[in-house]
């Protein structure tokens, strides 16, 4: 599913939140916030208890298999736990797409409600301007970051965060536009009710869901370029647990050990599914077009 570009929402008929939600939850949104909320309770869990230390390096069972010593999913090849390291990842995994998305909405929504305020010509700059920025990929962005203030968890969350601004900007224009074009907004126009003031009041209450819907999407994006970025050296260190850092420890001898990067693939793309899922969900329940389903 793709909202980077999505179609123009119709006109909402009153001054409120708009609510496409049905009262129900639907199998997307339910099985995306069950792998979610399990990724978020590993998590928390990790804070405070995890099967062996992330620091612990058991040097009589290297690479070994599940339940060798105790190890419920195996060993790495530095003996560390596997289980540990992937329970302290989502710990990575959430920070990055919390601090990444962070950034992308709170730049891409201002910038996207005064594109679909604005007049024409300034809106089209506006977008214009947002295509040479979205010609800049995550990873582009963090090479240069890298380069500029070293590789890091840091700069990989700057970076996916800048990236992903076009993306709120697009979404958040065309649910603006759609909302200028109320009735509501009319009158608060005739009521001598400035630009800010119809933002804050209807615009943004109203593509509220939108933005919801952008964030989990982008979230899960942000989960797989944190995973990329770790396993090309620029993301998250030797010493810090991460997937994508798993990954890329696992890969040389993917041949005779699998199953050290299997462990980290199948949560990657676990995490990817439930906010890909989740975000779907949110769309059906938030978008007044899918009502009458």
């Amino acid at each position: 599913m793709s909202l980077s570009d999505p179609a123009l929402p119709p006109a909402l008929p009153s001054a409120g939140v708009a609510t496409g939600g049905r009262g129900r939850w639907n199998p997307l949104l339910l099985t995306g916030g069950v792998i979610v909320a399990v990724i978020a309770l590993a998590a928390m869990v990790s804070f405070v208890w995890t099967p062996f230390s992330t620091l612990y390096t058991d040097t009589d069972n290297l690479a070994v298999g599940p339940g060798v010593g105790g190890h419920l999913l195996g060993t790495d090849l530095r003996g560390r736990d596997i289980a540990s390291w992937l329970m302290a990842g989502s710990r990575t995994t959430l920070y990055v797409g919390i601090v990444a998305v962070g950034i992308a909405a709170m730049v891409g929504t201002p910038l996207g409600i005064v594109a679909g305020m604005v007049r024409p010509a300034a809106s089209e700059f506006i977008m214009r301007v947002t295509d040479i920025w979205l010609a800049f990929p995550a990873l582009l962005m963090a090479l240069i970051f890298a380069t500029v203030f070293g590789a890091s968890i840091t700069s990989a969350m700057v970076a996916i965060g800048i990236a992903s601004v076009p993306a709120f900007v697009r979404v958040v224009r065309a649910g603006t536009i759609g909302v200028m074009k109320t009735d509501f907004v009319l009158a608060a126009r005739v009521a001598g009710r400035r630009g800010p003031g119809i933002a804050v009041k209807h615009v943004l209450p109203n593509i509220a869901g939108l933005v919801i819907v952008q964030c989990s999407v982008s979230y899960a994006i942000a989960i797989l370029a944190e995973a990329a970025l770790s396993y090309l050296g620029l993301g998250a260190g030797p010493t810090t647990a991460s997937w994508g850092r798993m990954l890329y420890e696992g890969q040389s001898v993917i041949t005779i050990h699998p199953l050290l990067v299997v462990w980290p693939g199948v949560a990657i793309g676990l995490a990817v599914l439930g906010f890909n899922l989740l975000g779907d969900g949110l769309r059906d329940r938030f978008d007044p077009r899918l009502a009458g389903r």
